[in-house]
């Protein structure tokens, strides 16, 4: 970084930038903890000589708390897989329903970014769809931030909502589903070939939120790989050649997602595991009527607070299946 060539090459260099500040908070809270650790071994040794009820229920919180932070950054230690420092593109889309599950990915959306907010993850918005009434009938997110995919692979799936429907007259219960797909974001210099004559490219007027979203050029893209069908979109700027420039990163992702599913396709046949696909096949049920209850049905975690998860609460379900897959 002190080479005076450092900076000619600007992308690459925020690269090293963002690796050398990675590493520095691994370092910083292994800092932190270690000297946490000794105040408490000092609490300790004070409560053996004074026997001060106060203090020892000081110690009890402290190190209930310290307990979370050693689990926390544990699996953040854990994540070391290919791409899990990336960051992460989190799609939203909604099942059958119309309105019900436009309004349903809504939430889900509104869910993720709270989450962000507690993480202080950085969040953007790469493409989104409005619903006809309510809701969204497609967004597309990039979630910049150390180890924002390695977190956010674990809620790639189906969710699968339970609920009074507010827009049902008669007040019946309904069940949704949206899909939500997560892939790492790519480096440009990623090893993934992208053929021109492999590749669609369209260009159309963006249609957001209103405001700033809207666009009166064609400056969105939507670029098709014709070999495997993935399309990707992206109407994030007002210029149609970054947006180009994103819906490749997004393809290039999209790609690489699908080479690692091949390959546990191919070493699932081997063991001779059986997996159903389909989307009843759901990860996550939110129930809200006749009571409210979270379960991810992949390592049976449960939540009674239901509210409290769709506002973001979602660690306990990320951190009990990231641990699950690194134990199997």
């Amino acid at each position: 970084m002190t080479e005076p060539s450092f900076w000619d090459d600007q992308k690459n260099a925020q690269t090293v930038i963002d690796e050398n500040n990675n590493l520095k908070h691994t370092v910083n809270r292994f800092e932190e903890i270690n000297s946490k650790y000794e105040d408490l071994e000092a609490t300790y040794e004070l409560v053996k000589e004074e026997e001060d009820q106060e203090l020892l229920d000081e110690l009890n919180r402290e190190l209930s708390d310290y307990q979370e932070e050693i689990s926390e950054y544990e699996l953040e230690m854990l994540l070391n897989e290919p791409y899990d420092a990336n960051n992460a593109i989190v799609e939203l889309h909604p099942g059958a329903g119309g309105t019900e599950s436009q309004d349903w990915a809504s939430i889900l959306l509104r869910m993720y970014q709270r989450w962000c907010e507690h993480k202080n993850y950085k969040v953007e918005t790469l493409d989104y769809l409005p619903g006809d009434e309510a809701g969204v009938k497609s967004v597309t997110l990039l979630v910049k931030g150390y180890n924002a995919y390695g977190y956010l692979k674990s809620e790639k799936g189906v969710h699968r909502l339970v609920r009074i429907s507010p827009f049902d007259s008669s007040g019946r219960r309904h069940t949704s589903f949206v899909s939500c797909d997560v892939t790492p974001e790519m480096s440009d210099d990623v090893d993934i070939e992208v053929k021109n004559e492999d590749i669609k490219i369209d260009t159309y007027r963006a249609s957001g939120a209103g405001g700033q979203h809207v666009n009166t050029t064609d400056s969105a893209v939507r670029i098709t790989h014709i070999p495997t069908h993935v399309v990707v979109t992206c109407q994030n700027e007002r210029s149609q050649i970054k947006n180009r420039e994103a819906a490749m990163k997004m393809l290039k992702s999209k790609l690489y997602q699908l080479e690692i599913e091949k390959q546990q396709e191919e070493l699932a046949a081997i063991r001779g595991e059986q997996k159903e696909i389909g989307w009843g096949s759901q990860i996550r049920s939110y129930v809200f009527h006749p009571y409210t209850m979270v379960k991810d049905h992949r390592t049976n975690v449960e939540a009674g607070n239901a509210q409290g998860v769709v506002d973001g609460e979602l660690d306990p379900f990320i951190d009990a299946y990231l641990r699950s897959t690194m134990q199997s």
